[in-house]
């Protein structure tokens, strides 16, 4: 599906942290992110509940499976120097890894590789993604978590001649 930045946007993303460090992956996307490290991150699908949605890009973009616990934060990242501006409204997950891993990576991600939370401090915009992740990591550190009840996911049939039956005046 084609994506489109002309308004806000969904996007889910996992703060994973292992033995101290946090794992990112490296953006091999053509453009103004290429070779910058991000966290485990995507849009949401159309339709798609946003905790299924981190579990599949953790496992598209980190070739892990993810079970999400918590919810580290909501964030919202204008991004200004892009045209159109870019505004993602991120859903930034907490959660367990399984010890199995594939080395199969998305087409998007080039490598993945653990950080101590002083390295990922010291980054800048030539190699950190979006400088939102140093806040949602000293937030991590700092304890920071809440329930993963704060999302209510839901699907609604809506059709289209059932209004217009329940509202149409018979002649």
């Amino acid at each position: 599906m084609k994506k489109v930045f002309t308004q806000t946007f969904g996007v889910v993303g996992a703060i994973i942290e292992r033995n101290g460090k946090i794992l990112l992956v490296k953006e091999a996307k053509k453009g103004k992110d290429t070779g910058k490290w991000n966290h485990p991150a995507g849009w949401i699908e159309l339709g798609e509940d946003p905790i299924e949605s981190v579990k599949r890009e953790v496992k598209e973009e980190a070739g892990l499976e993810f079970t999400p616990t918590h919810i580290l934060g909501i964030y919202s990242l204008v991004k200004k120097g892009f045209n159109p501006i870019h505004h993602p409204i991120k859903i930034i997950f907490l959660g367990d890894i399984s010890n199995k891993e594939t080395n199969k990576l998305a087409d998007d991600v080039t490598e993945k590789k653990w950080f101590a939370p002083k390295d990922i401090k010291k980054m800048d915009s030539h190699t950190l993604r979006d400088s939102d992740i140093k806040e949602m990591v000293k937030s991590y550190f700092s304890g920071k978590r809440h329930p993963l009840n704060l999302i209510i996911h839901t699907i609604m049939k809506y059709y289209e001649n059932h209004y217009l039956r329940k509202h149409c005046i018979s002649r």
